[in-house]
């Protein structure tokens, strides 16, 4: 039995034995997992799951180990073609605040801005018809010569998708063309959730599900690793959550390309998404756990600090998440939606926040090379 100090419901044991015996769970499991209150003993079943899974890999000494990057976001316009109901982001051309940098302006706030001893910069912003092929190859070009070791993770699939319409390319040459300048690996954005039904009422213009998951298999197979999300509070039903995992973990069954899930939350400030209700602090751990127990072969579940908020990711470290992103230098996509206080937070504060979990702070790189481990 699963040790939570109460009796817990029969229906999760079977799960429970399953995870033991290192069976893969299905869809049926998934949605019994949903339909569980008792969120105390999905996190028990989260953290086993988490443990074993480490053991497997014969990484045993890292099962509590908590990671995280020293990196540094850069987001370059606001102006989108896209329509995303659930943006705050996003601005016409013409509206006050919108913004567009220049490669020049790009390159002067790496230069004054982005810290050397940057282990990453993190590039994603907009769909924006001055930003094609050749102006991503240049600014990842100069970056590289200013910071020639930093790891540079940019373009989600969606971004991807729009420079190859834009520009008359395939997704395989605008990725190979890019990588050849100097990008790394590619986030985890524009997944939302891949129910048609979803999309269809709140990004209609966006590319596909399928299409999604088609160009990051696409990233893996040219050798590229990418991170995949998932983004709740959008109006989904458990079956779309599940779906979209298993969605995930097929292609990584083929790939072995993603590095690690990112459980995402809505947030409604300054979107038009007034009457949709906020998730509860259980609604999200409960993502964090069935997460971590359904992608049994994605290694790292990241806890993005500023979307959730600091204490929320803490406590998603008893529910299976082992990562809590890192430094987020100058982030603006969440924050412009009213996510987070901070817009930063120190190696120091990082490491007190997996320190108080009792946990171990591990600083990486991009693809989880571990730099220092923090005892």
């Amino acid at each position: 039995m699963i040790d939570t100090g109460y009796k817990i419901q029969s229906d999760l044991q079977a799960i429970h034995d399953k995870i033991i015996h290192n069976k893969r769970l299905t869809k049926e499991d998934g949605l019994t997992l949903y339909e569980c209150n008792d969120i105390l003993a999905l996190g028990k079943l989260a953290n086993l799951a988490r443990i074993n899974r480490f053991k497997l890999n014969s990484r045993p000494n890292e099962t509590n180990y908590v990671y995280w990057i020293n990196n540094h976001h850069l987001n370059l316009s606001n102006i989108c073609e896209g329509d995303c109901k659930f943006c705050a982001f996003r601005k016409e051309k013409e509206q006050k605040g919108a913004f567009a940098l220049s490669i020049d302006e790009a390159i002067e706030y790496v230069q004054t801005k982005v810290n050397p001893s940057a282990s990453e910069v993190h590039i994603v912003s907009s769909l924006n018809p001055d930003y094609n092929l050749s102006f991503y190859k240049s600014l990842f070009e100069e970056i590289k010569k200013i910071l020639p070791n930093i790891h540079i993770q940019a373009l989600t699939a969606v971004e991807i998708d729009y420079i190859a319409k834009l520009d008359g390319y395939s997704p395989e040459h605008v990725i190979v063309e890019l990588v050849d300048a100097g990008l790394g690996s590619l986030p985890g954005g524009g997944a939302e959730v891949f129910s048609n039904t979803v999309r269809e009422k709140l990004c209609p213009n966006k590319i596909s599900g399928k299409r999604w998951l088609e160009i990051m298999a696409i990233a893996h197979s040219l050798g590229l690793k990418s991170n995949a999300t998932m983004l709740t509070g959008i109006g989904e039903t458990s079956e779309d959550k599940i779906d979209h995992m298993i969605a995930i973990r097929e292609v990584q069954n083929k790939t072995n390309g993603f590095m690690s899930f990112i459980p995402l939350v809505c947030h409604y400030e300054n979107t038009i998404l007034t009457d949709y209700k906020k998730l509860s602090d259980d609604d999200i751990l409960k993502n964090f756990a069935i997460a971590r127990l359904m992608l049994d072969n994605i290694k790292y579940l990241k806890s993005f600090w500023i979307q959730i908020g600091i204490d929320l990711v803490q406590k998603s470290l008893s529910y299976g998440a082992n990562d809590i992103d890192g430094t987020v230098i100058e982030e603006k996509i969440s924050y412009a939606a009213g996510a987070g206080k901070e817009r930063f937070l120190t190696k120091a504060k990082l490491i007190e926040m997996v320190e108080f979990q009792s946990k171990v702070p591990a600083e990486r790189d991009t693809l989880y090379n571990i730099i220092k481990v923090y005892s």
